[in-house]
């Protein structure tokens, strides 16, 4: 069987799921759940990402994100390969962890953004056990839950630091009526929206899938397309490495050589990639032929180095700042 299309575009928003091999538990511990939203944290920033809602399961678990970047893919690959080797390691195993590839449903914001959310967080009392509860206990133990976003999205108090909360409340009105519009999906028994999924990946109204279809039509499957023309705020490469000839006072003959200047490099290609709508790889190219993972390797140092030295972070920093001025011109 083919595997199913993955359709990617900046400011896709999409619900995934990933399941454990065989059904077993991906999660034997709070450790475990604790080090997943670590590593979670990690890849969102990475890949620039938001989440706004999870749930962790014993044996899965769901996110909805939004991709800034048409970097989904990227994005899950890394996260799933972070989590499943300390996973292995530390319960000295080898081989998968999950069941074949991660889920993906592209979700229309403007008309299932909410609905998803809910049932996202509603999904805890849904296992068979829960189900006879009456919704006033399955809404005690949900307010409970440690492993899932919805306790930020009740409490200022319980805010964590991977989940951006502000859109969704901002959609239904404030952290009072998010409360009531989830013990109301409780009370009613609200329907699984993917139910209505299109396609098989698609949860949207016909209009949202018109849109989808005409841009795919537009868009070579064979390509790694870069979505230039879609992205508000984006910049040409040669752009931003003319910034930094300039700012930094080095040639980019000298800055493509490998051994050389390793903090600026990995300062190149965060940058590139935050500002580009270009790939790892394409970043590679232009710093002297290396592979994408030698430019995750470059962009995880600079990311070390700033944590540790205010120098190197002020200097990002400030070259970071006349990037965005560009990008508002």
């Amino acid at each position: 069987m083919a595997r199913p299309l993955r359709i990617q575009f900046p400011g896709a928003c999409y619900h995934i799921t990933c399941r454990g091999i065989e059904r077993r538990r991906i999660f034997a511990s709070d450790q475990d759940r604790e080090q997943f939203l670590a590593l979670l944290a990690v890849s969102l920033e990475t890949y620039q990402v938001t989440l706004f809602a999870y749930t962790l399961m014993g044996n899965h678990f769901h996110l909805l994100i939004q991709t800034r970047k048409a970097n989904c893919s990227e994005f899950m690959r890394h996260f799933n390969i972070c989590y499943t080797g300390w996973f292995n390691w530390r319960y000295q195993r080898c081989g998968n962890l999950y069941q074949g590839r991660y889920k993906a449903f592209l979700v229309d914001v403007d008309s299932y953004m909410l609905e998803v959310s809910r049932y996202l967080h509603m999904n805890r009392v849904r296992v068979r056990r829960m189900r006879s509860w009456s919704y006033q206990e399955q809404w005690s133990y949900l307010r409970s839950y440690p492993w899932s976003s919805l306790p930020g999205y009740l409490s200022e108090q319980d805010v964590d630091r991977v989940t951006d909360y502000d859109f969704l409340l901002d959609m239904v009105g404030g952290r009072r009526r998010y409360r009531d519009f989830m013990r109301d999906g409780l009370r009613r028994g609200v329907v699984n929206p993917f139910h209505k999924v299109k396609y098989r990946l698609i949860l949207g109204t016909d209009d949202f899938v018109k849109e989808v279809k005409q841009y795919l039509s537009r868009v070579s499957r064979r390509e790694q397309p870069s979505y230039r023309g879609l992205v508000t705020g984006s910049l040409e490469p040669e752009v931003v490495l003319g910034t930094l000839e300039r700012e930094c006072g080095i040639s980019l003959e000298s800055l493509s050589r490998r051994g050389t200047h390793g903090m600026l490099r990995g300062i190149i290609a965060e940058l590139l990639y935050r500002y580009c709508e270009i790939t790892q790889a394409q970043i590679g190219q232009i710093l002297g032929g290396i592979d994408y993972v030698s430019v995750h390797q470059l962009r995880r140092r600079l990311k070390a180095k700033m944590t540790e030295n205010t120098e190197v972070r002020e200097r990002f920093t400030e070259i970071e700042t006349r990037i965005k001025a560009l990008c508002i011109m």
